[in-house]
């Protein structure tokens, strides 16, 4: 959904990039680094209430890890391995921010809040693993209305703003979020399903023609 915003980012991050390319720096020290960052702010800060200065830091470190991308494409180092610890360092980062926020809201007794970013979690995990078991069987799911960088958007922006003291922001964003989330589950599910139907027509005539 923020494809659109994509030209924007790559100037920022270009030169910062190229500047990085000229040192020992590799794309998946970036990675390691800023998981460990956005784990870091998000596991001290948001359990003791202190939410606008650990959403800022975690959208610091969310968007220094959106560099390895950038200087693995300059370096020309981009691999299997790396995609595979970005996709994990993501899934690392999205527990610390979510998991920090439930221990929050369960210290101030706010159960229903911590039930719906557990299950903004939850879903954003299944969100994840749906396109990834789907390609990993030769299916698409490549559609989503609310896919990582929406996720990141949506939490850190309502739980800042909520920070500075505006009432009811973060409540109205982690609602939105576990809905959109939720819809894009079943998104995924019938894009996947689709697919695997339509492969499965294609697949009836090839078997008759073969005689089988």
């Amino acid at each position: 959904m923020l494809n659109f915003l994509r030209p924007a980012v790559a100037k920022v991050l270009n030169p910062l990039g190229q500047a990085l390319a000229r040192t020992p720096v590799t794309p998946n020290m970036i990675t390691v680094a800023g998981t460990v960052g956005v784990s870091a702010c998000a596991l001290s800060l948001f359990p003791i209430g202190e939410l606008f200065p650990g959403a800022f830091g975690c959208t610091v470190f969310v968007l220094t890890d959106m560099l390895d991308g950038t200087l693995a494409r300059i370096k020309g180092t981009s691999g299997p391995w790396g995609q595979f610890l970005d996709s994990t360092m993501d899934r690392i980062a999205d527990a610390a921010i979510f998991g920090g926020l439930t221990i929050w809201f369960a210290r101030t007794h706010d159960l229903t809040m911590a039930m719906v970013t557990l299950f903004c979690l939850a879903c954003g995990f299944c969100v994840s693993y749906v396109k990834a078991r789907a390609e990993g069987v030769g299916l698409k799911a490549d559609v989503g209305l609310i896919e990582r960088p929406e996720r990141m958007l949506i939490a850190l922006t309502s739980v800042g703003v909520f920070g500075l003291g505006v009432p009811f922001i973060m409540t109205i964003g982690l609602w939105a979020l576990a809905a959109g989330s939720l819809f894009t589950l079943g998104q995924r599910f019938w894009a996947v399903w689709q697919d695997a139907k339509a492969k499965t027509r294609q697949a009836a005539p090839d078997k008759r023609k073969a005689g089988v």
